[in-house]
């Protein structure tokens, strides 16, 4: 089937969508919103279609006026130039189309628990991982989402030795999921007396956030202990047995929570932890499958792959994946330029996923 009969099929089906939505023939609640989910998906796929099909129609009638003979000069000096930049204009529709087209991350509209921990290097890796969990909290005040702190185990100088954090708004796995992976820094630590510039290490996990119906977990998988939740320095200790240590006996995953002074919300935020934990296992089991098969990906997701290096004395970052430098540390600690280093990241996965389906 040629990729012009593929788009007009699609349009086709994208106007049925729309004759039984707007004609009210499906009686059935879930199959309307089912229906109209759909609609809404391919709308702007079939806009895109649209404005495809209406520019190569231009192109073709001004190539026509062209070719007429009694077309007069002027006419025709205007008709070349509009002409050419149509024709500039078209591969670039092109492209823009056809990365529509690519198939969807099933993942990309959830939300995501982000876990942040201290990797290699001490107290300094304790204070680089707790400016990734404020560059992540910034990053999201810009987006507009909301973020809440699941669980902090914090160092006692300002640094942390891992957090968790729930992150909600629109298209948020879509935006973060290249960040997984091991992010290094090199700067001089503050506790440095000779100004010797320290590397070291922490860990970013971006997990998409599933509910009970994407993944099932058996009770009598569960082991469940309540103890006493501990506090830094000894303030705000619970004198109840609130805090809760969840041990998923067929995968040996473990989460505990204690940031709540209720036991009943600390199991729930310790569930949602393990439900997004087994669900990424799983999901990286497949995708590793895949990958197989797969000639380039920007990033596999796993947490042990160095993905970044952030040097402050330099001013840079740079993404060892795809070979990209920015001399914007400061904006991107701030959240401000995060953007830039996720643009090229997604630019570069869909070139590579569109080499694939052109290969197909």
């Amino acid at each position: 089937m040629s990729f012009s009969v593929k788009l007009e099929r699609l349009l086709d089906h994208y106007r049925d969508l729309q004759d039984a939505l707007a004609t009210s023939t499906v009686s059935d609640p879930q199959e309307f919103a089912r229906l109209s989910k759909e609609y809404s998906d391919l709308t702007p796929i079939a806009e895109a279609i649209t404005l495809l099909k209406n520019t190569e129609k231009e192109i073709a009638s001004l190539e026509a006026m062209l070719a007429d003979p009694s077309t007069d000069k002027d006419m025709g000096n205007l008709a070349a130039q509009e002409l050419q930049e149509l024709k500039n204009k078209l591969p670039d529709l092109e492209l823009s189309l056809k990365i529509r087209l690519l198939p969807k991350d099933a993942d990309d509209e959830r939300n995501v628990i982000l876990e942040v921990r201290a990797g290699t290097g001490g107290e300094e890796a304790g204070l680089f991982a707790a400016a990734l969990l404020r560059m992540y909290q910034r990053y999201a005040t810009i987006k507009g989402w909301a973020c809440e702190i699941l669980d902090m185990n914090e160092t006692g100088i300002g640094g942390i030795r891992e957090a968790s954090v729930s992150i909600t708004g629109k298209g948020v796995y879509a935006r973060l999921k290249y960040e997984s992976g091991v992010h290094r820094v090199q700067r001089v630590p503050e506790t440095e007396a000779s100004g010797r510039i320290h590397t070291s290490a922490a860990t970013v996990a971006v997990l998409p956030e599933v509910e009970e119906v994407d993944i099932h977990i058996d009770e009598k998988d569960l082991v469940i202990d309540v103890y006493r939740a501990s506090g830094a320095g000894g303030q705000h200790v619970n004198t109840t047995d609130s805090a809760v240590r969840i041990t998923h006996i067929p995968s040996g995953v473990v989460v505990t929570q204690q940031d709540e002074r209720s036991q009943h919300k600390n199991r729930a935020k310790a569930m949602k932890i393990l439900r997004a934990r087994l669900y990424e296992a799983e999901r990286l089991r497949k995708q590793a499958e895949r990958a197989a098969s797969r000639k380039t990906q920007v990033g596999s997701g796993d947490r042990s792959e160095r993905i970044r290096t952030y040097n402050f004395p330099q001013g840079r970052v740079s993404d060892h994946r795809i070979n990209l430098t920015l001399y914007k540390i400061q904006q991107i600690m701030e959240g401000e330029a995060l953007d830039e280093m996720i643009d090229a990241l997604t630019s570069e996965d869909q070139a590579a996923k569109l080499a694939e389906a052109t290969e197909a």
